[in-house]
Parts: structure tokens; sequence; C-alpha cells
């Protein structure tokens, strides 16, 4: 399985070529665009929803089908359209090329996904720390406002369509739909209680959908290419490309766009020039950001990446962030690290998660030094369930997983440390990070 460059959406996803409108449009992109509108809104959602397109934020809902929540008639109030652009998961870096390399297919995503769902106006939430991102971006909707692709009549399609470009202040809890549209309106990023859902009662009260940069980029070119192609892409359930950010012990960490469902082995291989001193050097894997279960490396190494199979792997494909760790890691301090992020991050409006996540913290930083019992690290596990699935938003359940997945795979290493520790007890305790 391998992406042929035809098939290529994210055709400059390096920036090697003019991220402009000109560039733009010589690659393909705004052709037709008019046409589609004038198909009419049940003619969009239906050719995304038999694309089979999967949201490309981490959760993996059908995109037509989150669509077509949106209210058919409209009862007075406006409708919206927000794209995710807070990228803040460790590990992912994908919405940043295209925002700064290939932002067209961006805002004509949302011109048509806008209509697909009868709003009138989209906001672009952008994570805080993306400035270049941002006035990359900015540029782009300055142009396609000056040619007439944006605003009234927008590329003369009949359909009016503005398009704003807000600049987020670098909370992770932003990227969470409902504390997004909270940060959208001047409050506090924290999530709501659903429900009510975004799509009846989101942005200022009205209809809202949210998705994610990758999810509306790609939109136009289903409907240019038609939804059989996207289908021939990828494995059943998982169709079409992904763009996959692959960093850690590999020989090129990279960004690439691929086929669905294309194996570890090959993926790392092909594009990654193979794992840091081969294959056999392959401890674990994280495949998804480092909100997902790790996964040890007899099970991944020729694993599908995608949504099913992964999950399958009490693991997920999340945002395709892949993590390689070779056998020189910590793994159990790699964790309690990843630890201290949902620690940090977290808005603290839960309790379990408020009080939850700086405790896991704590007994996995000792049990990384050994200065544990074994009897906790069942009691750690119990925790992360008291966790996981008793917060309003998945934060509590991405701090809970990482330690599920440490104890489900690794318990060996942690009683291994703890055993080594009390034969050889150190005179004072290793500090990963400071309270």
């Amino acid at each position: 399985m391998m992406l042929a460059d035809k098939d290529r959406i994210f055709t400059n996803l390096y920036g090697y070529h003019d991220w402009g409108l000109e560039g733009a449009k010589a690659r393909g992109q705004w052709d037709g665009t008019a046409g589609f509108i004038k198909n009419g809104r049940d003619w969009i959602i239906d050719e995304v929803k038999k694309s089979g397109l999967r949201g490309r934020g981490g959760a993996g809902f059908p995109t037509g089908l989150k669509w077509s929540f949106m209210p058919k008639e409209s009862d007075g109030r406006p409708h919206y359209l927000v794209v995710n652009a807070d990228e803040s998961e460790p590990g992912t870096c994908k919405d940043r090329e295209i925002m700064r390399n290939d932002p067209h297919h961006l805002v004509e995503g949302c011109l048509l996904a806008g209509f697909a769902m009868a709003a009138h106006a989209g906001y672009i939430y952008i994570r805080g720390e993306y400035i270049h991102e941002r006035h990359r971006l900015q540029a782009a909707i300055d142009q396609a406002y000056d040619a007439g692709l944006l605003g009234k009549n927008a590329a003369g399609s009949g359909w009016d369509f503005d398009l704003y470009l807000a600049h987020g202040a670098g909370a992770y809890i932003c990227g969470e739909e409902t504390a997004l549209i909270e940060s959208l309106e001047g409050k506090k990023g924290m999530p709501r209680l659903k429900p009510p859902f975004p799509a009846n009662c989101g942005l200022y009260g009205c209809p809202t959908t949210v998705n994610n940069v990758e999810t509306i980029a790609v939109v136009p070119e289903i409907l240019r290419r038609g939804s059989e192609w996207f289908v021939g892409l990828g494995r059943p359930n998982n169709s079409g490309t992904k763009l996959f950010c692959i960093s850690g012990h590999v020989n090129a960490p990279c960004n690439v766009e691929e086929e669905m469902g294309i194996s570890f082995r090959e993926l790392i291989d092909r594009h990654c020039g193979g794992v840091r001193g081969g294959f056999d050097n392959l401890l674990a894997v994280i495949p998804g950001g480092s909100s997902v279960p790790v996964v040890p490396a007899d099970q991944i190494i020729d694993s599908p990446m995608d949504f099913d199979s992964l999950r399958d792997l009490k693991s997920g494909l999340g945002t395709a962030a892949v993590i390689v760790m070779d056998k020189s890691t910590d793994i159990i301090r790699a964790i309690a690290r990843i630890s201290y992020f949902y620690k940090h991050e977290s808005c603290g409006q839960c309790t379990p998660c408020r009080e939850g996540t700086g405790w896991m913290w704590r007994v996995v930083s000792r049990m990384a030094e050994g200065r544990a019992q074994k009897r906790e690290i069942d009691m750690l596990l119990e925790v992360t369930k008291q966790v996981e699935g008793h917060t309003i938003c998945a934060l509590g359940d991405a701090a809970a997983w990482p330690v599920q997945g440490l104890i489900r795979h690794f318990r060996h290493e942690i009683e291994a440390r703890i055993d080594d520790y009390a034969a050889n007890p150190h005179p004072e305790p290793i500090r990963e990070a400071a309270e």
C-alpha cells in the first residue's frame, strides 16, 4: 500500500511552492466551488457521507453524519461553523503545515462546509503559539476576500459567507469543542456539560458544528474528485488519506500524507528511514498523540494504522501523531512526563480530573524512581478507572489512558524498578518536573 502522487490532497505540505491564491489555483483549488454550492446542501452532505470521511481531530466520528445534525430549517438563530485549529496534542503538528503551506484548502473547505450547514459565518480558532501560521492564514483569508471568494456572493455561488480568525491563548483544554466555544465567547476555556450539544446550542447559543482543520481541508477535494475516489483509498470504514506526524526515535522524523491503513512498518521504512538502531531496537509506540495508550513493539509493528485496527489494540489512531520509542527509552519516566502535562492542563472543573491527574503524576513519578510498593500498581490502575469516564470532557480519559497502557504492557518494568530501588535505595529522589 502506497499513496500515489496523483492521489495526494496536500500537494504543498512542505512549502516548496507558492502558498498563496495563485499557487493554490494552479494546483487545482477553488475550481468548481460555485458549482458544488449550486448542487445544494443535501448533495454536499451526501457526498461527504458517501466518502466515509471520519473526523481527523482524534475521535474519528463520521463527518457527514455530524453535519447532518445541524437543523435543516433556521428557527431565527444564525448557524455557525467553527474550525478547531488549537493543535495542542503533544506529538501532533499536521494542521500547522496545512495552515502555513496550503491554507486555501482550509479556506475553500470552510466555505463549502459553511454552506452545507446553512452557516453564513465561520470561525477558525487557532492555537496561541501559532503566530506565523496565524499571519499566513489571515493573509490567505484576505486574498480570498480580495478575489471575491469570501464575503457577499462568495465565489459567485450566491451564498454569503464570512470567515474570521480567532487567536487562542495556548490552553490545551481549548481543543475540546465546548471549551473552545466558551473561549471564543470570551469566557474561561472550560468544557460545557452535554447535552445540549453544539449542533443545537453552540456558539452564542446558536447551532454550531466544530471540525478539525484537516477534516475541513479535505472536503473540497472529495467533492472535486468524487466520493468514490476517496473510498477507494484506505481500508473499509477507514477511507481516504491521512496526515501522519512521526517523531521520536526514527532516523528521519517527518509529516507525511499517506493512505489510511498503511502498516506501521511500511510507514516508518518508507518515510522515516526506519527505527533508530533497526526494528529490533523498537520498544513501543504511542500511535495517536500523547493521550492514547502506548502499544508494545511486537503488537504494532505490522498493524495497519487506522481507527479500527488501533482500537483493537486497545489504543487509537487519534490525530495520527506517531511517537516512536526505542529501547533506550525509560518508558515509566516517559509516561510520568505525559502525566505531568495532563495535570498541568486540567482546567480544574471536575473533581476526578483536578485531583486525579496530580495524584497519578505523583505516583507514576515515584514508580519511575522505584520509590513505590507493588500493591500501588493496582491502586493506580483503579484510580485511572475512577477518573476515566467520570469527567465532563475527555481530558480525564486522556490522562488515564497513558497510565493504563503503561500498566497493561509494562507492569514488569515497574516491578523491576521497585525491586531495584529496594536493593539499592537512592539518597535523593529524581525530579523530572517540579510542582
